[in-house]
Formats: structure tokens, sequence, C-alpha cells
């Protein structure tokens, strides 16, 4: 079984509108509200592919309660922690001639609900995979990626991690199966700027020294390129499409790879993932599985 978790679900209520005027009255001309964080919108893709996932993380309020429901309108199995005070969060994504988001902060996560969370992961077996992605709320301790992992070593869990800085840095010491960074990412952990596909792979097989086993790195309209476990270099080059939307481009393309290494085949997982995020990238919403299917075929 799959698991994801999603520390900060949210509501996703994205406007669309002409010229935004500052003080003043704005009409919209078309809205949408979608149910995501970065594991949820995972589970959801790999839905699409006929993939089950259990999705786990903290809801709040009524809020909460349409996130859940929405969830499991996708076909995800949900299993979230219910918090009793405060409300799950609502982010605007205003798309006019720039886009502009507006993020809400969540509710706040204390220790008895973390606990529940780690009772829940604590059924996990050995072939199960966890996907841990996205940044973590104020209210949780920094080092929560390592406490999970930690927890959980030793068990024969693949564990895949989409995150940042000290947040994935912190977790290369339990050997994740797969980490994620985009270019810019992979350059900030080293405190230098990619520019080549060598600078990539250069600093790519420095996370596999440091403990990750392989290291998908998203290059936008260059592509991806894949080190594997077994020092393989795979490289796959961009979808082609009209650019729409940039929200859960790069949790698509996890989804995707997650779904695609079922037969250790790096190349295909390589291209399911790349045609997955360019998916949702030439969506409105998450990725299709028609589009999906179209796109494969360009790879």
């Amino acid at each position: 079984m799959i698991y994801t978790v999603t520390f900060n679900p949210a509501i996703d209520y994205v406007v669309r509108t002409g010229e935004v005027k500052l003080g003043s009255v704005n009409r919209a001309s078309s809205e949408e509200i979608y149910f995501g964080g970065k594991g949820i919108n995972v589970s959801a893709v790999l839905a699409e592919l006929g993939v089950k996932s259990k999705a786990l993380g903290f809801i709040a309020g009524f809020t909460g309660e349409a996130i859940e429901q929405g969830v499991k309108d996708m076909g995800i199995d949900a299993d979230f922690v219910k918090l009793k005070e405060g409300s799950s969060r609502i982010n605007i994504k205003l798309k006019a001639a720039e886009e502009t988001e507006i993020n809400g902060q969540g509710p706040h996560i204390g220790k008895d609900a973390l606990d529940q969370l780690f009772s829940k992961l604590e059924g996990l077996r050995g072939g199960d995979t966890l996907i841990l992605a996205g940044s973590i709320p104020n209210s949780l301790p920094p080092d929560i990626y390592e406490k999970i992992l930690a927890s959980l070593s030793g068990r024969d869990i693949m564990f895949a991690v989409d995150a940042t800085g000290k947040l994935l840095l912190n977790v290369l010491k339990y050997r994740p199966f797969l980490i994620k960074p985009n270019s810019h990412e992979l350059g900030e952990l080293f405190g230098t700027e990619i520019v080549t596909d060598e600078d990539v792979v250069r600093y790519a097989e420095k996370l596999r020294e440091m403990g990750a086993r392989n290291v998908l790195v998203s290059m936008a309209e260059k592509g991806a390129l894949l080190l594997d476990e077994k020092g393989g270099l795979h490289r796959c080059g961009a979808c082609k499409g009209e650019l729409k939307n940039s929200v859960g481009a790069g949790d698509s393309m996890l989804a995707g790879f997650v779904a695609g290494i079922a037969d250790s085949d790096y190349s295909f997982a390589l291209k399911l993932g790349t045609a997955c995020g360019g998916a949702t990238a030439f969506s409105d919403g998450l990725a299709k599985r028609s589009l999906i299917d179209e796109l494969m075929k360009q790879l």
C-alpha cells in the first residue's frame, strides 16, 4: 500500500480575472475549487493512474470536513487526524495578468494530534511506500520528517521524500528510496547555481553519496534527469503543450514515478512521471489519465 502524508491540507480557491486593480472591486470571470496539499495531490494522480493509496494528515473545522469529503470523492482512502480546534486553510490562487497566491496558515497541530499520526504510521508494513511531500506548519517540530523516518527505519518501507533544505538533508541518513528536488532546489542545497546537465549529475551524485538511493531532478522545460541507485543515468525531455497551471506539477511527477517503478523499470518510471507532470502543467487542475496517455506517446 502507498501512504501519503499532507501536514497542512487546503482548499485551493482559484479565481480568474482580468486586470486586478488594488483598492477597487474586482469581478471574477470564473472560479474553481480544488482540494489538495502536496500529499493529497500525489494520491489524486495515483488514483487517476489506477493505483490505490491512503491519504494521512490533519484536518480541522468545516473546511477540513470539505477536504475530507472532496478527497473521498476523488476515490482516495482518507484517514486524517481531526483536530479539535481551528480550520483547515483556504489558499487563494489569483490568475490574472500575473499569477498571485495567498496561502492560509492552517490550524495548530498539538502533541496529542501528532501522536495520533504516529499511531497510524505504526500500521505500515514491509513493502509499503510512504510519501512525504511539502513544507510543514510552524506548529510542528522542524525535524518531523526525520522523526517519522527514524520511527519506521528497518521495516523495508520505501520512503519517497519531496522537500527542501534541511528538511530533506536530515533524512538522507535513512536512505530514502527517492528524493525529488527541482534544479533550483538542488542548487540551493549546495549553495550554487545549476546551469548544465553536468551540474545536475554532479550534485545529484552528492545526494546519492549522502544516502539517497534514487535522485529525480525536474528541470522545467528541459525535462527531467534521474540518477538511479545502481549509478545509472536516465534523461527525459519535456512534454510539449500550453502551460496553464503551475500548481501540483511536481507532485504529479512524483506520483507518476512511484506508480511506474512497480516493475523496477527506471526509464519507464521517469517517462510516466514526466507525462504526469506535463499533464498537470497543461491542465486547469491535476493530471487526467487521457492526457497522461497522450503525452506518453510524445516520449
